[in-house]
């Protein structure tokens, strides 16, 4: 799991990698193209979603709907360790 905090205000965009299926539906509607594919692949053999330009991101919570596999979320209240700025 993928924990962003966004700089300047408190929340997270936390993205699961074992449930992403790399569709790129949140890569399409994200409206700031703050999300693209990783480098990485996933244990599933998908190249995954991950957050490339959090301080542009607004919160409009456009990748959260439209994930079919509710792969990535944004969360007010993660204080996990490790979180990216």
């Amino acid at each position: 799991m993928e924990v962003h905090q966004h700089p300047k205000k408190k929340y997270y965009i936390i993205t699961d990698e074992s449930r992403c299926k790399g569709c790129g539906l949140c890569i399409e509607f994200c409206p700031k193209d703050c999300l693209g594919y990783s480098d990485e692949i996933n244990e599933k053999g998908w190249r995954v979603s991950k957050i490339h330009r959090m301080k542009d991101c607004i919160k409009c919570y456009m990748c959260e709907r439209m994930c079919p596999d509710f792969a990535i979320f944004i969360d007010e209240n993660t204080k996990e360790e490790g979180a990216k700025a």
